[in-house]
């Protein structure tokens, strides 16, 4: 600590502290916790589900199979190319998602399909139950 003697009519005493010995220290620790943080950052816990041996269901590449919609030209609606009527294509596409988890559908419609006809079906998916229903691009390949 430093003293130091100002003018004034008599001994005017006035302590001043030295703080660079606090700066040096809270320096140094700052450049510790820098070097040290990103090495704790390293591990992370995972939790793994118990494994368990089940026996694969029989239906199971019934499940995985997707669902395809499609409009022919002549104005028909097929679920994975069987023909359905469209009076009854709602209520067979919601039995087809009831015994899936995902209610996504790919939809294709031929080129020379009716725009109407399209939409048509569009609306039957979603009343069916179809919760996604994706648009198909390119061509179905074996069609």
């Amino acid at each position: 600590m430093a003293m130091t003697i100002g003018p004034g009519s008599g001994r005017d005493v006035a302590p001043q502290m030295n703080v660079t010995p606090l700066v040096d220290v809270v320096l140094v620790l700052l450049i510790i916790f820098m070097v040290i943080t990103p090495l704790l950052a390293k591990q992370f816990w995972i939790h793994l589900p118990n494994k368990v041996e089940k026996e694969p269901a029989r239906d199971t590449p019934d499940k995985d199979k997707s669902i395809v919609v499609s409009v022919t030209r002549t104005g028909e609606i097929k679920i994975n190319r069987d023909v359905v009527p469209r009076a009854e294509f709602s209520a067979k596409l919601r039995r087809v998602l009831a015994a899936r988890e995902q209610r996504t559908i790919f939809f294709d419609a031929e080129d020379d399909a009716e725009f109407g006809s399209a939409v048509e079906a569009l609306d039957f998916a979603r009343a069916g139950g179809a919760a996604t229903i994706a648009v198909l691009t390119d061509p179905i390949a074996g069609r």
